[in-house]
């Protein structure tokens, strides 16, 4: 009777343990620790940013305290991170993401071109769907504000970086500004923007933005002028 007891209760247990998944444990001094280590710093370092103690950091990171909520919003606050960061599972290594593996490599003139008033727009990567991050070249036509009419607004961040020429930014909250070629700025879209070209000859800027591609569009979709289907030809030179 023993022996078939014990019979029973094995298989049981066996599909129990390999039946259930694994669930990932957080691990915020783990976590912590791991984000110290991955900028250089010190434990004193971290204590001047978050104003909590070296010994209290040390417990923390060797999980021989518990990390109440003020203590989260300290360090979150402090070193500048989400505090859903501190809950990703430890040192990194069981949390590596799983590459998609798609790409778009785009040839000198290649992508789809849509010209507006005051852009020619570029858009390498057309057929990669739902991108995180859209990138757009751009040649400026208009030359004064006047020109360029009423600020253009769209969700998400910007990243500019001039190809050629110089280039002023208009917004809504800031005082214009003149950015060379090479130079670069990042920005909140959300506020009222404007490219206008500040020299001779072609500008021409890259913007990587986060907003979803159709709201880009939607957002100059009063001044479209005409669409090309890729591969578009190169626009040194031209004017819409």
């Amino acid at each position: 009777m023993t022996s078939k007891s014990k019979s029973r209760s094995t298989p049981g247990a066996a599909i129990t343990d390999q039946s259930l998944p694994a669930r990932s444990v957080a691990k915020p001094g783990a976590a912590l620790k791991a984000l110290r280590r991955q900028h250089g710093w010190t434990l004193a370092e971290v204590s001047r940013l978050t104003g909590l103690p070296t010994s209290t950091l040390s417990k923390i990171e060797n999980d021989k305290m518990s990390l109440t909520f003020d203590k989260l919003a300290r360090i979150s606050a402090g070193l500048r991170v989400d505090i859903s960061a501190l809950f990703s599972g430890g040192n990194g290594a069981d949390n590596q993401i799983e590459a998609s593996g798609r790409r778009s490599i785009a040839r000198v003139g290649e992508g789809k071109a849509i010209e507006t008033k005051n852009y020619s727009h570029l858009y390498p990567a057309w057929e990669l769907l739902n991108k995180s991050i859209i990138p757009i070249v751009a040649e400026l036509h208009a030359r004064s504000l006047e020109e360029f009419g009423e600020l253009i607004r769209h969700p998400g961040e910007e990243y500019a970086y001039v190809l050629e020429g110089e280039v002023d930014l208009h917004t809504s909250l800031y005082a214009p500004v003149r950015l060379k070629t090479g130079d670069s700025i990042y920005f909140d879209s959300g506020m009222g923007h404007a490219y206008i070209a500040a020299s001779e000859g072609p500008c021409r800027v890259l913007s990587l933005c986060s907003a979803p591609e159709t709201q880009l569009i939607a957002a100059t979709a009063g001044r479209l002028r005409e669409e090309h289907a890729p591969p578009a030809p190169t626009r040194k030179g031209r004017r819409g």
